[in-house]
């Protein structure tokens, strides 16, 4: 019998530090998340994802490509291209794509305009779209210090406020049927953009 999985977390280091068999106990976890990965990284081993054939899939990816220099435009097209082809493989599965983390303030308009585009078209593949914005920038665009130690990976307090928005999402996600309405968490920042 081929091995499967409940919910499956898709990343980077971000998500690889993630303890999600204690966080998420009930749910079957297994951590596809792969240090320095880039959403190129991610495509090319999306096969290993499909094989899981996982209830639910949470997906954290782009910050590195911002390293890489790579465009706002390659990024969204990247991911979109990512929730497209796992849509297509498990058109069952309950898919939640997060928004890219804050880092450096330098990095804040271009994240924006990826996080954007990914909460536009999260709902054409039947995605919920999680922002997580609110809870881990600082007023300059800039991920919260409390949150992060190096402006990238995440401190305790960081996945605390990370987790206070993926557990109600996911609990919603596991409530609804996949064709509804996404979960539309980005409120004021979205429309007072700066």
């Amino acid at each position: 019998m081929s091995e499967t999985a409940g919910t499956v977390f898709v990343g980077d280091s971000i998500t690889a530090s993630g303890r999600w068999d204690e966080w998420f106990p009930e749910d079957r976890t297994r951590n596809l998340g792969v240090g320095g990965d880039t959403t190129d990284a991610v495509i090319a081993r999306l096969d290993e994802v499909v094989a899981l054939q996982p209830d639910t899939i949470v997906l954290l990816i782009g910050t590195n490509d911002l390293a890489w220099r790579r465009s706002a435009e390659h990024i969204v097209r990247n991911i979109e291209t990512i929730l497209v082809t796992l849509r297509k493989a498990l058109p069952g599965a309950q898919l939640l794509v997060q928004s890219v983390m804050p880092r450096e303030a330098a990095y804040a308009d271009t994240i924006k305009d990826v996080n954007r585009h990914l909460w536009q078209f999260a709902s054409t593949v039947r995605a919920q779209y999680l922002d997580l914005w609110p809870v881990l920038a600082g007023p300059d665009g800039a991920i919260d210090p409390d949150c992060s130690d190096d402006s990238l990976h995440l401190t305790d307090r960081g996945y605390e406020a990370w987790l206070s928005e993926l557990r109600g999402a996911l609990e919603t996600l596991h409530d609804v049927p996949p064709t509804s309405r996404p979960i539309l968490l980005p409120k004021e920042h979205m429309r007072h953009r700066h």
